[in-house]
């Protein structure tokens, strides 16, 4: 959590976490009791005030500032606090390279509610429903989702961001969404090998022949990875001691996809030998 963080404090690594722990010093309330903090002289003034300044951060609750202070692979501190007030984010494109390549979709769930975003629907309502939310959660985010949309939509999205890719990288899980998905266990069912490569080809299909099933098939393999990103993120906490309570039942997918239709693709794209 965050009140047992130093880390983000200016001049406070690894080395330094660690000597305050050998201490006896794990939290902000044990560091701001001692008189004998072991740091530097010219650390000790500027470590309390960057606590004190962090409470009332905290208090204030605001992630944005934890989050511009935090590594990418410590970023979960911010879950235990900010978790009720997450949206949980993930994009589906055309898959071809900028600026060509446009957003197809977006779904935002926020552990409650599920709202996608439709290219040439209502793609640009994203930005206002993100006001909403004060932490933003994504798989590889930092390096796909959010670029894409500030391009895309043109806006800045400055806010605190847990981008779980780095965060289960220090957990040594490695791998795409999926892969880390097989890895604890969790199925997708009718949906289970459907991937970014497939999303494309049904948005194609969707816009050659206007077929509505096209798109919701889509729009329920963009609901899963949101739905994912829930558990993932729960799953971290709990990594690293800091396990936050789930009401134990499992979001369900509005969207139906097409078994048909992701058969025949599955044909087609075997047959291109797996090229786009």
């Amino acid at each position: 959590m965050l009140y047992t963080s130093f880390s983000h404090l200016p001049g406070i690594g690894r080395a330094t976490s660690q000597r305050l722990n050998a201490a006896g010093i794990y939290t902000w309330d044990d560091a701001l009791s001692r008189q004998d903090l072991p740091l530097e002289s010219h650390l000790r003034g500027e470590f309390l005030r960057g606590l004190e300044e962090s409470r009332k951060r905290l208090e204030a609750g605001d992630a944005l500032w934890f989050s511009q202070r935090l590594g990418n692979a410590e970023q979960w501190r911010l879950y235990p606090h900010f978790y009720h007030n997450a949206a949980y984010v993930d994009i589906e494109t055309t898959g071809l390279a900028w600026p060509q390549a446009a957003i197809t979709s977006i779904a935002l769930y926020d552990g409650k509610d599920l709202k996608v975003y439709v290219h040439g629907h209502n793609l640009e309502a994203f930005l206002d429903d993100m006001e909403e939310y004060a932490l933003l959660i994504t798989w590889n985010g930092r390096g796909f989702d959010v670029p894409f949309i500030r391009r895309a939509l043109q806006t800045p999205l400055q806010m605190a961001h847990l981008d779980l890719l780095p965060v289960f990288r220090s957990l040594g899980l490695t791998g795409g969404l999926k892969k880390v998905e097989k890895h604890l266990g969790l199925d997708r069912d009718e949906l289970d090998g459907v991937d970014g490569y497939t999303a494309v080809q049904l948005w194609r299909e969707y816009e050659l022949t206007g077929r509505e099933s096209a798109l919701e098939t889509m729009l329920a393999y963009n609901a899963e990875d949101v739905f994912s990103l829930e558990f993932l993120s729960r799953y971290a906490c709990a990594q690293f001691g800091c396990p936050v309570q789930s009401d134990g039942v499992k979001p369900v997918n509005p969207f139906k996809a097409d078994l048909r239709l992701l058969s025949r693709l599955r044909e087609e794209r075997a047959a291109r030998g797996g090229r786009w």
